[in-house]
């Protein structure tokens, strides 16, 4: 058996709390606060208490889905992201950039809550972008 911690910043607000994710024989088992962080000093809330949860849930999707027929149905990475751009693409071109709005998601690191709000300013050209952390 191989148990380890990982320490790391919570992902579902904007606050920075840092803790330590349980790692035991390669699946993450549990959260314990950081004592030390001068953001939290050891204390978390309930999402923070319960943020490993979703990273080994078997409801998580691990295929893209499309709607086929009115059906969803498994598809591969370049199926899924080609369909995503053509229909993004012709939706900006035919209602302007601003018709398009992006949700971001507390379930994903910092970095790459960044890069996504950057494509959508940068790349789709709206500002029509929230984060699900604020509800």
């Amino acid at each position: 058996m191989e148990y380890t911690t990982a320490l790391t910043t919570c992902t579902y607000c904007g606050c920075g709390c840092n803790f330590y994710l349980e790692v035991l024989d390669g699946q993450v088992i549990g959260t314990i606060p950081c004592k030390t962080s001068p953001t939290n000093e050891g204390k978390l809330c309930i999402k923070g208490w319960n943020v490993h949860e979703f990273i080994q849930s078997p409801k998580r999707l691990t295929r893209p889905l499309i709607r086929k027929n009115g059906e969803l149905v498994e598809a591969d990475w370049e199926e899924a992201l080609d369909y995503t751009a053509q229909r993004l693409k012709e939706i900006a071109e035919q209602n302007g950039p601003e018709s398009l709005g992006f949700m971001a998601s507390a379930k994903v690191t910092n970095e790459e809550n960044y890069i996504f709000q950057k494509f959508a300013r940068a790349g789709v050209g709206t500002n029509n972008i929230d984060h699900c952390a604020r509800l």
